[in-house]
This record gives C-alpha cells, sequence and structure tokens, in this order.
C-alpha cells in the first residue's frame, strides 16, 4: 500500500488530472483508489491516479465508499457531488467541495489575506489586480496557442483588442466592485459574440440553463475550473468566503473569483469551438484538461493567489 509521504509527492500545483465520473461505484480496493462500470454484464475496474490528481466530480449514478473518500483525503484530493455533466454542483461541505480535513496547511497566505480583507479600499485594490492578472494570462496563452489562433482566437484580431483594450482602460477608474463586476461582465458578454462569430454560431445567448452545446460545455468547463480553483484555495488555507469580487453573502464566492482568471482564456473558447465540430462531453472535457496541463493554468492560480496574499501582508 501506498504511504501517506508518497501520496502527497506531487505538488497540487502540478497536478494534471480532474475527473468527471457517472454510473459507476468508486471503492479502495488494494491500496488503490478504483473505479467500477458495468458494460453488458462485464465489470470493469478503472484506476485513479491519486497522487496527480486535483479533484473529482461524481455525476448521476455514482457512489463512494468510506474507505476510497479516506485514500482521497489523504493524498489531499477534494470531492464533488454533481447532476449530470458535472453541472450543477450539488453537494458539498466548503461551498463547492468535500474538503480533505487536514489541519497542517501554511497560514501565512491567510493572514496576509486577512490583512486587507477587512479593508474596503484594499479589497478593491486587490480585485483590480485579479483582473489586470486575468487579462494577462489571456494575452499570454491566446498570444502563443496555435490552435486557438487558427480558430481565430489570437491577440492581434480588432474586435478582440477593442474589448480587451476598453476592459483594461476602465479596471482603474472603477470606485467600487459592483462597477468592477459590471465591465466585467461586459467584457465576457463581448468575448462571447467574439467566440461566436468566430465560429459561426449567429444568435447565442448565455442562458445557464439551455440546451445548445456551447452553453452547456461553458457550464462544465466553467466546473472544472472551480475544482481547480477550490483545490488552490485549500492548499493555501484560505476559506472560500473571504471573497474580493463576487458577492459576500456566497460563501463560495473565492472560488468564483480565482476560477475567472483562466475562464475566458481557456473555457470560452473551446466552448464555442468544440460545439461548432459537435464534440461529445467527454472530448470537450479531454481538450479542457489539455488546456490546463499546456497552459499551467494551476500555476498560475497558485502564484497569482500567493503574491497577492503576501504582497498585502
Amino acid at each position: 500500500m501506498e504511504q501517506l509521504s508518497d501520496l502527497k509527492a506531487i505538488l497540487h500545483s502540478k497536478r494534471a488530472n480532474i475527473f468527471y465520473l457517472e454510473k459507476c461505484r468508486v471503492m479502495q480496493k488494494d491500496g488503490r483508489v478504483l473505479y467500477l462500470t458495468e458494460e453488458q454484464n462485464e465489470k470493469q475496474y478503472w484506476n485513479i491516479p491519486i497522487a496527480n490528481t486535483t479533484c473529482i466530480l461524481l455525476g448521476t449514478g455514482t457512489s463512494i465508499t468510506q474507505a476510497a473518500v479516506r485514500m482521497l483525503a489523504s493524498a489531499g484530493v477534494l470531492i464533488g457531488f454533481s447532476g449530470g455533466g458535472g453541472t450543477p454542483l450539488i453537494a458539498a461541505n466548503e461551498i463547492e467541495w468535500l474538503s480533505p480535513q487536514s489541519e497542517y496547511r501554511p497560514t501565512e497566505y491567510v493572514q496576509g489575506w486577512m490583512s486587507f480583507w477587512f479593508d474596503d479600499v484594499k479589497r478593491l485594490k486587490v480585485a483590480k489586480r485579479f483582473q489586470q492578472c486575468r487579462l494577462d494570462y489571456l494575452h499570454r496563452v491566446w498570444h502563443k496557442d496555435k490552435d486557438l489562433q487558427n480558430a481565430g482566437f489570437y491577440i492581434g484580431d480588432v474586435d478582440t483588442e477593442r474589448a480587451l483594450a476598453l476592459f483594461s482602460s476602465q479596471i482603474e477608474s472603477c470606485l467600487s466592485t459592483a462597477a468592477l463586476l459590471l465591465i466585467e461582465a461586459q467584457l465576457t458578454k463581448s468575448l462571447y459574440k467574439i467566440a461566436a462569430n468566430r465560429t459561426k454560431q449567429p444568435g447565442f445567448v448565455r442562458e445557464h440553463d439551455s440546451e445548445d452545446d456551447a452553453n452547456a460545455f461553458l457550464n462544465h468547463g466553467n466546473y472544472l475550473a472551480y475544482g481547480l480553483a477550490a483545490t488552490t484555495l485549500w492548499v493555501l488555507g484560505i476559506p472560500h468566503g473571504f471573497a474580493v469580487m463576487h458577492g459576500k453573502t456566497r460563501r463560495g464566492a473565492l472560488v468564483f473569483d480565482v476560477a475567472d482568471l483562466v475562464k475566458d482564456t481557456l473555457i470560452l473558447p473551446w466552448a464555442f469551438i468544440c460545439a461548432k465540430e459537435q464534440m461529445s462531453e467527454q472530448g470537450f472535457r479531454q481538450q479542457c484538461l489539455q488546456n490546463f496541463t499546456q497552459h499551467k493554468a494551476l500555476d498560475f492560480m497558485f502564484e497569482t493567489v500567493k503574491t497577492l496574499s503576501l504582497e498585502s501582508h
């Protein structure tokens, strides 16, 4: 059986896997975590490499044993329960996720976070930094990703440059979080329009309950990003409720703030591209996970949150 030290050998910021499972049973067997599927009277076991996994989403028709949860917790893997296709997120603790109960996590980052969070002016300043980091990441990724460029998403495109430049110029002039949220929503709306035009899907309207592929992929991809964000915050020991952008009345709002660092860059364009190509949900999910790894999304989340918390402290 693997030792606890072995399970935590891979840093969370370097882990590559997110699992969405449905119609299966997750269990512990011979010191490993497996999921069992039944295909036409044949049972098949599949291994989950928990030491290289950030989080697991359990969809419809799933069950999990106590022994499996214990092993996942020992490896620092977060667990969430969701509906079909990864949305909506139904259950969890810490708002979005069942978090491993380890008390041996760093305190310096939450101390740094608390040093500014109760000051409205300082919190708004950090919120603005979040948005600028988000823009920098989009510029960096879209500038070098050949697949995105071939699909029409690139830095230098007139519409894209206009939308990004307008957002960037408005960030510093915002006097409240509400004003910042408003221009952020306008940016995302502009990117939706650009994506719909580039992939020839005119008339697109963002509706969370809509059944068209683009909306479904956006929902699903966003929840994958939430998994990365929740992992980042848990590892750094920062409670999910201390948001800088999203509503203070939502306990898990900081998860949404951190996920926003990569959603427009990696989820939004690929949701439209995959919808145009009529890819399956599984194909889209694999594309998202590949993007997370290729562009070091988890590393970027960790570094951004660590930098902002320590700078403020």
